[in-house]
């Protein structure tokens, strides 16, 4: 009855803002993560009786103990929130209620001759730019539309085309087939487009305000112009159905790095997460991955990979390795401080990258920690991890401290915020650390069955492959485009081998 008439109290406390609503269960365990618009009409509509529901709906009202929810600036806020959330929380009901078909990214082919923006079902390892993923595409391509109309874009390659499309003269393209925009030009303005929807609203206006002053200033009048009309655009763009991010949520809403910041005793909150993983294959190909967390969220375009020196099967070695690099002076004033360091593994991977950071003479004042995977341990150290721990409040979320030589190894529920937040950072450094190592093993397979083609050395094999991308491509590609490169006796000879080769298996 307390609990019915607690959760009655929550629904007549709820915002007409828009924002992320979470419903959990008796255990505390977060069951659904959805979006609003306006939190009070939403959230009450679960709750009316004379709509209707189908029975999967039906089960998770039953289910529902308690509600939390956290207000945003707008709808597009909350579409990004909510996407965060969801990858960090995997509600159960989320997967029953959606079809993961129903997930799309946003796609942008950054580094290609002629870049362009599409929709996605499933990101690949391509060197691309991903955004998402978003539960709902209508709302993702209308926010894109109206981005267009501020950072042109192109949907689809052009390059056969010598006029300029439609969609130049209606201002939505750039315009790159009769040069009326430079692939420079339009990939700088790409980048504003993605630093949008990276949530950096306001140093993107204050960028766009700083070159129309310049371009004022040197009398370039259209450059001006055209500056003012982003920034008056852009600033129309928040009273509409747009990208906001989440950038521009307050972190002190975010409950899982509020805990963090209480639990660890954190001199400010870790606006800057950076988590990091050894992936190889018995010492060869191997890499180390470094992604980052701003705010909570997942932040791609600040993500790096490291490929080791040396080949060794020793996580400790390469853990130490990838640390003092991303610790040198160059790379920190290139990327930046984190204020907190998840390292993925156990006291002996912990302990490696603090040798690596002290070794290096900077950082001394970062967090580091790391998460054992077995139980899920976040592993501290008590003189070096740069934390202190709050045993009141582990008490109080029901967790349990162990001494382990110089470490403290803390055990919390597996369901509570700070632990689905340091998954989350310690998975996708996993998959992002799994990703960069098949790609590189693919390629030294390719590259060494490329040598085995007659003519075929180290060097011509590398740009063979660099060129076309894989040995299927090589034998399937045009003789005139292989002569371009080989020459055409010994493309003729290539392709023949391979050919023969093929009509073997």
């Amino acid at each position: 009855m307390e609990d019915k008439q607690s959760l009655l109290q929550k629904l007549a406390d709820l915002p007409s803002s828009p924002g992320v609503y979470f419903y959990r269960d008796k255990k505390g365990e977060i069951i659904y993560i959805g979006k609003a618009a306006v939190l009070k009409n939403r959230v009450r509509q679960y709750f009316q009786k004379s709509r209707f529901r189908d029975p999967k709906t039906e089960a998770l009202i039953r289910e529902i103990a308690d509600i939390e929810w956290m207000v945003v600036d707008s709808e597009l806020d909350a579409l990004f929130l909510e996407a965060e959330q969801i990858r960090r929380y995997l509600p159960r009901y989320n997967i029953l209620l959606r079809d993961d078909k129903s997930l799309v990214y946003v796609r942008i082919d950054y580094d290609s001759d002629y870049p362009t923006l599409s929709f996605t079902r499933r990101p690949l390892d391509d060197g691309a730019r991903y955004f998402g993923p978003y539960t709902s595409i209508a709302a993702i391509r209308q926010a894109l539309k109206l981005l267009r109309r501020v950072f042109p874009y192109a949907v689809k390659s052009q390059s056969n085309q010598k006029r300029a499309s439609l969609s130049y003269h209606l201002g939505l393209d750039p315009g790159l087939e009769e040069g009326r925009t430079s692939l420079s030009d339009y990939r700088a303005n790409l980048r504003r487009l993605m630093d949008y929807m990276s949530g950096k609203r306001d140093s993107l206006l204050r960028e766009l305000e700083k070159n129309m002053q310049q371009a004022a200033k040197a009398q370039d009048f259209e450059l001006a112009a055209r500056c003012r009309n982003q920034i008056e655009s852009l600033k129309r763009l928040s009273q509409q159905i747009v990208f906001s991010d989440k950038e521009f949520i307050d972190i002190s809403k975010d409950q899982a790095l509020n805990e963090l910041t209480s639990l660890l005793e954190l001199k400010a909150y870790p606006r800057r997460i950076e988590g990091y993983d050894i992936s190889h294959m018995q010492g060869s190909d191997v890499v180390a991955s470094m992604v980052v967390f701003t705010n909570g969220a997942s932040n791609k375009t600040h993500y790096r990979k490291f490929k080791t020196k040396q080949n060794i099967n020793n996580d400790f070695f390469n853990m130490h390795e990838t640390i003092k690099r991303r610790f040198s002076e160059k790379n920190l004033a290139q990327w930046g401080t984190p204020d907190l360091v998840l390292i993925d593994g156990g006291k002996g991977q912990l302990e490696a990258a603090l040798n690596a950071r002290d070794e290096t003479g900077n950082g001394a004042n970062v967090a580091f920690i790391g998460l054992a995977k077995r139980e899920e341990q976040i592993v501290i150290s008590l003189e070096r991890s740069q934390v202190k721990l709050n045993h009141y409040l582990v008490k109080d979320m029901h967790g349990y401290v162990a001494s382990s030589g110089h470490f403290i190894l803390l055990t919390l529920p597996k369901n509570s915020n700070i632990v689905k937040l340091l998954q989350r950072v310690r998975d996708e450094s996993h998959r992002f650390a799994v990703s960069y190592h098949s790609t590189l093993k693919t390629k030294r397979m390719t590259i060494s069955t490329l040598e085995q083609l007659p003519g075929i050395g180290p060097r011509t094999a590398q740009k063979l492959l660099k060129q076309f991308g894989s040995i299927k491509a090589i034998s399937t590609v045009a003789p005139d485009e292989l002569a371009k490169t080989l020459g055409a006796n010994k493309a003729e000879m290539v392709q023949n081998f391979l050919k023969s080769k093929q009509q073997k298996l």
